[in-house]
């Protein structure tokens, strides 16, 4: 076959203008065009295979060669074997040590695959981005003892900064699940047990993540988990069922979610492995359709939990096959599966689905554009690459750490401080005692190749003028040896510090505990220590709430300091040496022991705790935490008139700091509905204020509450309303420290 001259040279000016991107673009290649155009066109010239594809997520080992935990180099034979030419959506346990490999992986995906779709990359980052080097803030338990939504923000923005600069588009938090069982080993994972103090918590972090919009350089997709009454499986036991009723799940549940998705415009939701009333969470249309897509208008893509789905083919025993498990989730709401099963497993078992008409054309179609809509959202079809030189400026900086020693800090709880043991100002000789007093561990859900400053490390930095002599207190073998080296040291000391708390294999997702005291061999210590009559601190570090009694009873001096993250030892050093004055209040209940479990301050009235061999209180309260200064609550001002349908409420108080040193306190506000429909809490919480004094300053505090979400309830009708009546109006420093009341009637 012959070309004329004039044709050969037309042949190349339309192969110089394809190359140059001069031809007509598709419709969903025109940024001028809306998403849903967009997404509308480019599904409708995918084949099913391709669409199959965007459902599905891949390991990071899959795609480019691994070392430990990074992917340090790019392998295009190696990412061809895995890939082919197809584009998948998303790729999981990635952490490119470098920009540039990540850029390499997204280039091979959009130039080998036939319509060029982006993948996603989706990593952890619950309190800081999981990749090596990153800022390593306090657990998430930790970051909500701040009480502090501001300083939330920012942590949120610095973990979205450190997250994107690298490639990753999406992180698998916040986590929402409200926690109301200590046996559960993930409670260090969540904000607490409130559902007030967990959606404002969780609100700032997904703003934080998601920033001024998720197509820009410094933010990421939040994806709320685990959707959804996650938190209180049956025995404290991970995955196991979750028994609780509807008015419960709309009245405590629902809200930190709703308001994620609502207000904080989340674009990924997590759905979580156990089962509700006989139903996997998976498979459950009304929740994943109904509330989260119809009532609160979620735009996003629902991801299940890692192997969520496989579990309803092997576990609930709710499906009959792979193609049976996956038309079901499908069904319900489901988009993306989560290592369930292997790839080509995943491929067989949809197209059969497809095949044998378990799920419709549309149906897919629908799953598919919810994840190319994300895609489109976060500009990856626009601008798919990262710039290489943000990891080096945004990783570990200077202002990300400071941040993250201001949160552990703000974090501390002081739970007791009889006779003034702290701070510790008047001491020469410290007897550091115990184990965890060398940990450099940064908590769940963090990079193993990174650590925390221990306290011993941060006491010998920051107590100039004290000597620190420190020992373990405790050895592996069965001897007394390591005791009475400890005793030794404290009989020579002015005051003993003992660091208590978990162990790693007592902590963490899959470790649940049937039992909450400290192990035999640190209370063996602490009596001992005790007994010597020196003035003894307790440093806690733990993820949860914990039984301690005796130590509660017996020692004068007790910090609550978790697992503070990366600048964990220097924020515990500060607060004792007096540097910094202690504001943390506790996002969880601690029980006296486990048989009170649940126990909770927002109980019903008829919820008690009344047993012959225990006391009916809890041995700390939800809200709880000293100052080394007084606070003086007065002047309460509450509207005098009956309350119409659009009010806002504003309340008036004046706080006075009446000690000695300055302070910050966080006054908390709670609500009582007297007489209403249904059963309603004691107290709820309803607004809380970080308030900041000097010695002898006196500040007004005002609070403005929404009516609407203050007062309403879930009435006999399910219909959410507001109710005419009697509200009582509690303020104080915790949850059972309340230091002013009055009422407000509502017409």
């Amino acid at each position: 076959m012959k070309f004329s001259l004039q044709a050969f040279y037309l042949f190349l000016v339309i192969g110089f203008v394809v190359d140059k991107g001069y031809c007509q673009k598709f419709p969903y290649q025109n940024n001028s065009l809306s998403v849903e155009e967009r997404v509308k066109d480019l599904v409708s010239r995918m084949t099913n295979e391709e669409k199959i594809k965007q459902l599905d997520m891949y390991w990071g080992k899959e795609v480019t060669p691994m070392t430990n935990h990074e992917a340090t180099v790019y392998d295009e034979k190696f990412i061809a074997r895995a890939l082919g030419n197809f584009s998948i959506g998303s790729v999981h346990d990635f952490y490119p040590a470098y920009a540039a490999v990540s850029n390499k992986v997204q280039q091979y995906i959009i130039t080998h695959s036939r319509l060029g779709i982006p993948v996603m990359f989706i990593e952890e980052g619950l309190h800081g981005y999981l990749g090596k080097g990153s800022t390593s803030f306090p657990i998430p338990l930790a970051l909500s003892a701040t009480w502090d939504t501001a300083l939330i923000y920012k942590v949120a923005r610095s973990i979205a900064t450190e997250t994107r600069a690298n490639g990753t588009n999406m992180i698998l938090g916040p986590l929402l699940d409200i926690a109301r069982d200590p046996r559960w080993g993930r409670m260090e994972e969540t904000y607490g047990e409130d559902t007030y103090l967990v959606s404002e918590i969780g609100l700032a972090m997904v703003k934080g993540l998601q920033g001024n919009g998720i197509n820009n350089n410094d933010a990421v997709i939040s994806e709320p988990k685990h959707f959804i009454v996650h938190g209180i499986p049956e025995g404290g036991s991970n995955t196991s069922p979750v028994n609780v009723g509807v008015r419960e799940m709309r009245s405590v549940y629902f809200p930190t979610f709703e308001k994620a998705v609502r207000q904080g415009k989340a674009w990924g939701i997590m759905a979580a492995y156990h089962e509700i009333d006989g139903l996997p969470m998976v498979d459950n249309k009304w929740l994943l359709t109904d509330v989260l897509r119809k009532e609160w208008g979620f735009k996003g893509f629902v991801l299940s939990d890692l192997g969520a789905i496989k579990l309803t083919l092997e576990n609930h025993f709710v499906a009959s096959s792979r193609t049976d498990a996956l038309a079901q989730t499908l069904n319900a709401g489901l988009n993306m599966q989560f290592y369930d099963f292997v790839h080509n497993d995943f491929d067989r078992a949809m197209d059969s689905a497809l095949q044998n008409k378990m799920i419709t054309q549309q149906r897919l179609d629908s799953a598919v554009g919810d994840v190319l809509r994300v895609k489109f959202e976060l500009g990856l079809f626009d601008n798919p690459y990262i710039d290489t030189t943000l990891w080096s400026k945004e990783k570990h900086s200077e202002f990300h750490q400071q941040l993250a020693l201001q949160a552990a800090q703000q974090s501390i709880c002081l739970l007791k401080n009889k006779g003034e043991v702290l701070p510790l100002k008047k001491v020469s000789r410290v007897a550091l005692i115990g184990k965890m007093a060398v940990s450099n561990y940064l908590g769940g859900y963090s990079n193993t190749q990174d650590t925390a400053i221990s306290l011993l490390t941060a006491l010998q930095q920051r107590a100039k003028n004290i000597t620190i002599d420190y020992t373990a207190g405790i050895s592996k073998i069965n001897n007394d040896s390591a005791l009475q080296k400890a005793i030794e040291l404290v009989k020579r000391s002015d005051v003993a510090v003992v660091a208590l708390g978990e162990e790693l294999e007592e902590i963490g997702e899959g470790k649940d505990r049937a039992d909450l005291d400290l192990s035999d061999a640190q209370m063996k210590l602490i009596k001992a220590v005790q007994q010597t009559g020196k003035p003894v601190v307790v440093v806690l570090m733990n993820g949860r709430a914990l039984c301690i009694n005796w130590v509660a009873e017996n020692i004068p001096a007790i910090v609550e300091s978790w697992f503070g993250g990366e600048k964990s030892g220097l924020a515990i050093a500060d607060v004792l040496l007096g540097n910094v004055n202690p504001s943390g209040k506790l996002p969880v209940t601690f029980p006296r022991s486990v048989g009170q479990i649940p126990i909770y301050y927002n109980h019903k009235p008829t919820s008690y705790h009344k047993y012959v061999d225990e006391k009916d209180t809890p041995l700390y309260a939800f809200g709880y935490g000293l100052s080394y200064t007084t606070f003086v609550y007065s002047d309460l001002k509450l509207p005098s008139i009956s309350l119409n349908s659009d009010s806002i409420i504003e309340i008036k108080l004046n706080l006075t700091n009446s000690g000695k040193v300055a302070g910050t306190e966080v006054v908390q506000l709670y609500v009582r509905d007297m007489i209403s429909s249904v059963t309603t809490p004691e107290k709820s919480l309803r607004s809380f204020s970080r308030v900041y004094l000097q010695p002898n300053e006196t500040k007004e505090v005002v609070f403005k509450l929404n009516k609407k979400e203050a007062l309403s309830l879930w009435n006999r009708d399910m219909q959410n309303v507001v109710e005419p009546g009697e509200f009582k109006i509690m303020i104080g420093s915790s949850s059972d420290d309340i230091r002013l009341t009055g009422s407000v009637e509502v017409k």
